[in-house]
């Protein structure tokens, strides 16, 4: 028995909100109820002897923590305003100063990276024993079988199968894919605070390139390969097709405009309001989850909906409407100008950085309420309503193409979607699934978006794969859901 999870931004909680220890909980119980219904098999009971989870990137989420934005523990400089005292954030050219898209040979880099690493581990501390507790064998245990294949329910003794965790990659974990020894010990402490089944080495990220003549080079993970020849299966995190977060010339051990994005803007934006004199720490707050939104392209009216609730409710007393759009105009301002986003801009050629640089020159010069309605506009055309599928890519992907998978598995975009591909008399189906994702999210009302309402909810899914001699015929299984 095979499951596919991804995408669940476990963060340090200086940023968004992680999916709670609940999902965890309520995801063993699901695992212990479907790996006894894979022991059945036409009637006959056989307790499965396998049952490996692989997770399929944006597992742990370092790119979502403020401590990038700080000096090394010990070496803070504090500034005082109004009544307390803030570290003073980092900016290019102190000797402090380190990004995610720092050279990872930086004395500073993996230092930092250990740091958000044990801030997420103990964040998320109760939510990854449930993780401990199933590679253990203690959350799953199943009766011995008696000669003839019934389940023998007077045996005292119980049968503990242990979860294998495979880690992969995706966009916002990269870091776990880089090599050296410094990075090894980063590992290892995430392999045994989440009981995975990964060597130190670094963690995968693609087992087969899309194109031969990549300048990178493939991973080697046998036990991952190994579950892929067993269900004919193949996943990738997806965020390969995803320019804005990842670059296809120099591959995943690299840094995107994605990540400086996220990092100067959204995870900057509550930081630079906190160390505004007297301001209500209410507003702070609720526009730390500026990447719980969605649809994506939503966020702006997210921002603009909570500035304006809070003045509604008298709560801006010490700024303005237009001192909050502009501290987020000037930190947009400063990304494009960051010397890390210059190196992309590609000359004599509108690219993505001449898009949002001119995008970021647009917002300056209108008010809120424009910015909105333009929005507003774009939904009409259609363009609003969520992420796009990567379904058309799969039809390129080398193990679709050569028949080795007959399920091809992606992630990244947070919509679960199962796609049929293609039928042979052969192979029999192809077909394409999203794992979708596990995430706190306040997403848009339909009703009437110019009202600004977000509706709160956790979402969970995942898929599961069976050998032939598991739960009777059935090959698959997709699973979503929500609660609030």
């Amino acid at each position: 028995m095979l499951v596919i999870i991804s995408d669940l931004h476990l963060g340090d909680g200086t940023t968004a909100e992680s999916i709670p220890a609940s999902a965890f909980y309520l995801f063993a119980k699901r695992l212990r109820q479907d790996a006894h219904f894979a022991s059945v098999h036409y009637g006959k009971y056989r307790p499965i002897e396998e049952l490996d989870v692989i997770l399929m990137g944006d597992i742990i989420d370092p790119l979502h923590s403020t401590k990038w934005l700080f000096p090394p523990k010990g070496n803070e400089n504090f500034i005082h305003i109004g009544d307390q005292d803030h570290i003073q954030i980092t900016e290019p050219g102190d000797k402090d100063y380190v990004r995610p898209w720092s050279d990872p040979s930086h004395p500073l880099f993996a230092p930092k990276l250990l740091e958000v690493t044990r801030s997420i581990i103990e964040y998320n501390n109760e939510a990854l024993e449930v993780m401990r507790k199933l590679a253990s064998g203690e959350f799953i245990e199943f009766d011995p079988a008696d000669e003839i294949g019934n389940r023998n329910s007077n045996k005292i003794d119980k049968i503990p199968l242990k979860v294998r965790f495979h880690y992969m990659v995706g966009n916002h974990d990269w870091y776990y894919h880089l090599k050296g020894d410094a990075f090894d010990k980063i590992r290892q402490e995430l392999i045994d605070s989440m009981g995975l089944s990964n060597p130190p080495s670094p963690f995968p990220f693609d087992l087969r390139k899309i194109n031969p003549d990549s300048p990178w080079e493939k991973d080697e993970a046998p036990d991952i390969e190994r579950l892929f020849r067993q269900y004919k299966v193949f996943c990738r995190h997806g965020d390969y097709y995803d320019s804005f977060n990842f670059d296809e010339e120099r591959g995943r051990d690299q840094a995107t405009l994605g990540d400086a994005f996220t990092m100067e803007v959204c995870n900057r934006y509550p930081e630079e309001l906190r160390r505004i004199p007297n301001l209500n720490i209410e507003i702070v707050n609720n526009l730390r989850h500026i990447t719980n939104v969605r649809p994506t392209l939503a966020t702006p009216l997210w921002i603009s909906g909570q500035i304006k609730r809070l003045s509604s409710e008298d709560l801006l007393k010490e700024v303005s409407e237009k001192d909050l759009k502009r501290i987020w105009d000037n930190l947009s301002s400063n990304f494009i100008e960051l010397e890390f986003v210059r190196s992309k801009d590609r000359p004599f050629k509108i690219d993505i950085v001449d898009k949002m640089q001119a995008a970021i020159k647009i917002s300056k010069l209108i008010s809120l309420q424009t910015l909105d309605n333009l929005i507003y506009k774009i939904q009409k055309r259609r363009i609003f309503g969520g992420d796009n599928s990567f379904a058309g890519n799969a039809l390129q992907e080398p193990a679709f193409l050569d028949d080795t998978a007959r399920y091809i598995i992606y992630g990244h975009t947070h919509h679960q979607e199962t796609i049929p591909l293609d039928f042979d008399d052969h192979g029999g189906n192809q077909i394409y699934f999203n794992s979708g994702t596990w995430h706190t999210y306040f997403d848009l009302a339909r009703k009437d978006p110019k009202e600004k309402k977000f509706v709160p909810y956790k979402a969970l899914s995942y898929i599961t794969f069976y050998t032939d001699n598991e739960h009777d015929d059935r090959k698959f299984e997709t699973w979503s859901g929500a609660y609030a």
